[in-house]
């Protein structure tokens, strides 16, 4: 089971949630559209209803193979009669029903399965139904352009990826390579030399120039990079770990890893893909 979502209807606030046989609207919330103050009364007046009992009954015995039709048929034959009295609860332990969950305390409440809950809010009103009906569409539409989305840009990165394997340096390099003075200098740690590959500069450098952070006392450098420079970034810090593994000396792994900026950032400038992406990112 996931966390609850929620959607407004006729000003009631309603929650839905995910469970392994389909999607799961309160109950209780529905209810409250009809009484804010005893919402269980109103859904066990529903399952009073002889025609309820026989909806349920059907929706279990077409997708739950662990019901108990017996306790069911004891249900309907008592369904209607004025000493007949059901609660979500009981109709859940007599019969073993799945369409229906319920859980008592401050974070309880009943909830069903939609088909269960649409028609629960027909009984309710038929106006409030198709306003559900709406919203949880468009609840629905929401999570599918988002999984799109997701799926657009895990796409748009694998491209990314292979661009960077397969293109050349056509035009000026970028960044600029390193100098013999910079190759020679004693960076204090690993970031720094990954800065002086990529960026050209330290992050004390960076700080230390006040036109690079106006809007930003602590000024970062990596916080200021643009999303192509971060996935470089990241390759870098992969490539400089196998670096050391081989033991390669400081001076040497900046001259190789400056090379893997200059080749990376190129393919990443170049490609539409990536383009496309940092307009999604800055959205």
């Amino acid at each position: 089971m996931t966390h609850t979502k929620k959607v407004i209807v006729k000003e009631t606030e309603i929650s839905f949630m995910n469970k392994e046989i389909g999607e799961y609207i309160s109950l209780t919330d529905i209810a409250k559209y009809r009484s804010s103050v005893e919402p269980f009364s109103i859904i066990n007046n529903w399952m009073r209803s002889r025609s309820t009992i026989e909806f349920l009954g059907l929706w279990e015995k077409l997708n739950n193979p662990d019901f108990k039709p017996i306790e069911f048929d004891r249900f309907r034959n008592e369904a209607g009669s004025n000493y007949f009295v059901l609660s979500p609860q009981r109709w859940i332990e007599s019969t073993n029903a799945a369409g229906i969950t319920s859980k008592s305390g401050r974070y309880g409440g009943t909830f069903a399965h939609i088909d269960i809950a649409f028609e629960f809010a027909s009984w309710i009103s038929s106006e409030f139904k198709l306003y559900l009906i709406t919203e949880f569409k468009r609840l629905k539409q929401d999570e599918n352009n988002s999984l799109q989305l997701e799926w657009n840009l895990q796409r748009t990165l694998a491209k990314v990826n292979h661009q960077i394997h397969t293109d050349a340096i056509k035009e000026n390099l970028i960044p600029k390579e390193v100098t013999r003075q910079q190759a020679g200098l004693v960076y204090a740690n690993e970031a720094d030399l990954l800065n002086v590959a990529l960026f050209g500069i330290t992050a004390k450098m960076w700080r230390d120039n006040p036109d690079n952070h106006r809007d930003d006392k602590n000024g970062n450098i990596r916080d200021s990079a643009t999303l192509e420079q971060l996935v470089v970034l990241s390759n870098m810090e992969s490539i400089n770990a196998l670096l050391i593994q081989q033991g390669l000396p400081q001076s040497e792994r900046l001259i190789q890893l400056n090379k893997v900026a200059i080749s990376q950032m190129k393919s990443l400038i170049e490609s539409m893909a990536v383009k496309k992406l940092s307009e999604v990112k800055a959205r």
